[in-house]
């Protein structure tokens, strides 16, 4: 049984800093590349950052030079550090696991941040 679990969200000033986890297990990790989405209320679910199997990387331009995506193979684990934190950054956030050779998607059940005084 697949399963991807989020943790690390929760309330923060703007400015702040959050850490956001998404553990992975019932798949082969490493062949998988991992991604964070979000949805704010009203919004439709959109790409915040991925990280191929092969390590490279893309962010969503809204969240370039704040946030940064890694993974660590050998924990099943993928992350989202997330700086400078503003209140639009507000959204359930989602982790995400691609196949690509199989184009097949599972995802999380998500994590809430938000950023507010």
């Amino acid at each position: 049984q697949v399963q991807l679990v989020e943790s690390g969200g929760g309330l923060v000033q703007p400015g702040g800093s959050l850490r956001l986890s998404c553990a992975a297990s019932g798949i082969i990790f490493n062949i998988y590349d991992m991604g964070w989405y979000r949805q704010a209320p009203g919004k439709q679910r959109e790409l915040v950052a991925r990280i191929t199997n092969g390590g490279s990387t893309n962010y969503a331009d809204s969240v370039k030079g704040r946030f940064t995506i890694s993974r660590d193979n050998a924990k099943n684990t993928v992350y989202l550090q997330m700086n400078s934190l503003k209140p639009e950054d507000t959204a359930v956030y989602y982790c995400n696991g691609y196949r690509p050779s199989l184009a097949i998607n599972y995802w999380g059940k998500g994590t809430l941040v938000t950023v507010s005084s």
